[in-house]
């Protein structure tokens, strides 16, 4: 599995997006199966991002990070920002409206959803890097959510 920073050509947003392999993501590119999350222009390409450098593993006490972003109030971006992840939660928490959560059963009920032995449906949860690689490699279509949800069973 291979993350991306993709940018589109008509309103120079930045997305992420996952992929089986380098390969995986030109061909999608190519057949303009890839657009914009937030114009849908079909005009993506790589945007220019930071290696994802993993941590010594010898080190006491180390920990996982997040990757954050901070931009100065002054510029007005702060604002723009918190804007746009707002629309973006938004627009994933209406997709998830009708969706059922399924936990850690995920795989298997995507993969069954995927063989048609269950009834098709919109279905959440969690998987593995690993199930998602999996999965997508099968061909079958999955991707993550941009957003964390909080499972049901752990809200107050």
């Amino acid at each position: 599995m291979i993350v991306f920073d993709l940018q589109c050509s008509a309103g120079d947003h930045r997305f992420e997006a996952w992929f089986s392999s380098s390969e995986g993501y030109e061909d999608q590119r190519k057949r303009g199966l890839i657009s914009c999350p937030i114009c849908a222009d079909t005009d993506v390409t790589k945007a220019i991002m930071a290696p994802n450098v993993g941590a010594k593993g010898n080190r006491a006490g180390a920990k996982s990070s997040t990757a954050l972003v901070a931009t100065a109030p002054e510029t007005g971006k702060a604002a723009e920002l918190k804007s746009m992840l707002a629309k973006v939660a938004e627009l994933q928490a209406a997709s998830l409206k009708d969706s059922t959560w399924v936990g850690k059963n995920f795989e298997s009920q995507a993969r069954a959803m995927d063989a048609g032995t269950v009834d098709q449906a919109s279905i959440h949860g969690q998987a593995t890097p690993e199930q998602a690689r999996a999965m997508m490699e099968d061909g079958i279509a999955v991707m993550p959510l941009l957003i964390p949800v909080i499972p049901p069973d752990e809200r107050n």
